[in-house]
């Protein structure tokens, strides 16, 4: 098939690069010259405005926007409503919010253009090992873009998990399950750390529980090879940031009356991380001692 990719960050370039391996065209966009270049580099043609990605595509025309989620997709997508035409397809492959893709759809359906959510799982390592993709959308249009899929994607990688909507849906509620996950390895580790009493490899424990233990998974993987390069990750702040899907999880959890308290506090464990829990901390401090006389550490005294 021939497609558009509108977005050459790591993950757009790296699925570009794919999808080509695996014999489709690829026509790249970027704002980026050096992007372009190395886009091109790999086998893609280019495009240096998406009226010119237009003309070289052939209708019915695909393109996957893969850019930042929010005001850069929704200025890519509004630009892609004004040159694409009726018959062709806009997929939305970012971490965008399940909420916008309804309005999305309908305002790409005016012009008889379809619409695809698909949430997408790989980071990085994408390339080599695939991406996991799950799809919200018509039957007809995803059915006309399922090879792109089922490229990108490892075997049974990809489903059309639902409706306009669902792709994303599905993608937030994996990126919260994400951050529990994330936020037990870390604690778990941390207590393992907290006992030089055993002098405990960190490195080889996280080496031999990808082997048969209960919690092997890609993550533990991940941190294998992390703590391969770094004992101690000194040269890491421990300031850890959200893109957004955890606390959009955490808000629909309220809002739909599930409990979610895993998530929820790794949610806000990562607020703790940026130093919002510091004053907090201070007028707990400062509460204890004045009810209890619970010494108080100064700065004097750290």
């Amino acid at each position: 098939m021939r497609i558009g990719m509108v977005g050459l960050g790591k993950m757009g370039a790296n699925m570009t690069e794919r999808l080509i391996k695996d014999g489709h065209e690829v026509v790249a966009y970027d704002l980026s010259q050096s992007a372009l270049k190395a886009a091109e580099s790999k086998g893609a043609q280019v495009a240096t405005t998406l009226e010119e990605l237009k003309e070289k595509l052939n209708p019915p025309r695909i393109a996957w926007v893969m850019v930042p989620s929010g005001d850069a997709t929704v200025s890519t997508i509004d630009s892609l409503f004004n040159v694409f035409e009726k018959g062709d397809i806009v997929i939305d492959g970012g971490n965008s919010n399940y909420k916008e893709a309804r309005p999305v759809y309908e305002k790409l359906a005016s012009k008889g253009i379809g619409f695809i959510d698909a949430g997408t799982s790989g980071g990085v390592w994408g390339l080599e090992n695939g991406y996991c993709l799950m799809v919200g959308g018509d039957n007809e249009v995803v059915s006309a873009a399922e090879p792109i899929f089922k490229s990108l994607a490892p075997t049974d990688g990809y489903s059309h998990v639902g409706p306009i909507g669902a792709g994303h849906f599905v993608k937030m509620v994996h990126n919260g399950i994400e951050y529990g996950m994330l936020q037990a390895l870390g604690e778990g580790f941390s207590i393992m750390q907290a006992a030089p009493e055993f002098n405990l490899d960190l490195h080889e424990i996280s080496s031999i529980w990808r082997y048969g233990s209960v919690v092997r998974s890609w993550l533990l993987e991940l941190l294998e090879i992390a703590l391969r390069n770094s004992s101690s990750f000194s040269e890491i702040e421990g300031v850890v940031v959200d893109s957004g899907e955890g606390r959009w999880t955490a808000i629909e959890s309220i809002e739909r009356g599930v409990p979610a308290p895993v998530i929820l506090t790794s949610l806000f464990e990562r607020f703790g991380s940026r130093g919002n829990a510091e004053f907090s901390n201070r007028i707990i401090a400062a509460l204890r001692n004045q009810f209890g006389g619970h010494a108080v550490v100064t700065e004097e005294k750290k």
